[in-house]
């Protein structure tokens, strides 16, 4: 019996010399990067499918060029995914003791947390074309052009809606409408949170209102919708039930260059099985310059620029935050649940 357990260490240690074996305490393994590898061979490796590393890519913020990793680098390797340490953890290693690394049995008994992404109530969304306010502000308190918080707006919303006393709407700003960058299709207007106000007095088709929170200035016109009465919440990450593929359509600030941490709209919504949580990979096509590549017609793989975590939908649209890139991203850039 002991002779075919040390036969079987032997082989372990012949086929993976940088794979620190874990202690009989934890079920955790510390592999250390070597030269050639690549995150397609170690998700083909460890989690026996070459297509999880976009997946390993966007999860790892020590990974910030999904092309380049490094030697020396180290990786915690579990049965279903693989996690980079993060470089805080190896703080105060010594040279020797780094430089040992792959040969020196190591163990970790934390186990990182789920990740999960904030929505604030602020990221705005585009209310598509079938979709209408609930109502809009007609006038403020002595006909000033702009109000903050405490301030006395008139709406015309009224009894007839079945409206009530103290009912609390969100205030919007219509922005613009947003038309598919490759169909020119109208999906809707972008709007944007602008805060809060509560009725306190209504009539038959208008109502006297407070204004309670203010993010940015509200003017007459502003669209008003039901208040969601927590707007805050935290996303966990979603696998998505289905393939998506979708483009990104505007952003939040109306910028055309687009990074992480930025707010972006997509044209994936619950009609095409989109849902808050689901990660997507921004791609693009990369073209070939016919001059010097004639007569060349093979596809190239698409590069990936990024990727993005749905935070809320509508029907045919949503609202996701884009959480890694490492090149610009721009409007009408591709989007792919599981990227090739």
């Amino acid at each position: 019996m002991k002779s075919r357990l040390k036969l079987l260490l032997l082989a372990l240690t012949l086929a993976v010399p940088c794979l620190a074996v874990a202690a009989e305490q934890s079920d955790l393994t510390i592999y250390v990067i070597k030269q050639g590898d690549t995150l397609w061979g170690l998700s083909e490796r460890f989690v026996k499918d070459p297509k999880y590393w976009p997946d390993m890519w966007s999860k790892n913020r020590e990974i910030t060029n999904p092309h380049v990793i490094y030697p020396g680098q180290k990786a915690r390797v579990f049965p279903d995914r693989l996690e980079f340490v993060p470089k805080e953890e190896l703080t105060g290693q010594s040279k020797k003791e780094t430089a040992a690394a792959s040969a020196v049995p190591e163990t970790f008994s934390e186990v990182s947390g789920e990740r999960t992404y904030s929505v604030r109530g602020s990221e705005g969304f585009i209310l598509e074309s079938a979709a209408k306010p609930s109502g809009t502000i007609i006038s403020l308190h002595n006909n000033r052009h702009i109000g903050g918080d405490d301030d006395i707006v008139y709406t015309d919303i009224g009894k007839e809606r079945g409206a009530r006393g103290g009912e609390k709407f969100s205030v919007f700003r219509r922005d613009a409408n947003i038309s598919h960058p490759v169909t020119n299709e109208i999906l809707g207007t972008k709007i944007i949170p602008l805060g809060t106000i509560q009725l306190t007095d209504l009539e038959k088709n208008a109502s006297r209102a407070i204004i309670t929170k203010a993010h940015q200035e509200i003017i007459p016109g502003s669209y008003l919708l039901p208040a969601l009465e927590n707007n805050r919440r935290e996303i966990s990450l979603k696998m998505s039930s289905k393939e998506l593929k979708g483009y990104i359509v505007d952003s939040f600030s109306g910028s055309n260059i687009i990074a992480a941490g930025d707010i972006v709209y997509i044209d994936l919504g619950r009609v095409q099985g989109a849902e808050p949580g689901n990660m997507l990979y921004v791609v693009r096509d990369v073209t070939i310059d016919a001059s010097y590549a004639t007569g060349y017609t093979e596809k190239l793989p698409q590069e990936l620029l990024g990727a993005l975590v749905i935070l809320e939908t509508g029907e045919k649209t949503a609202t996701a935050l884009i959480v890694k890139s490492i090149d610009a991203i721009f409007r009408g850039d591709k989007l792919l649940s599981q990227p090739k």
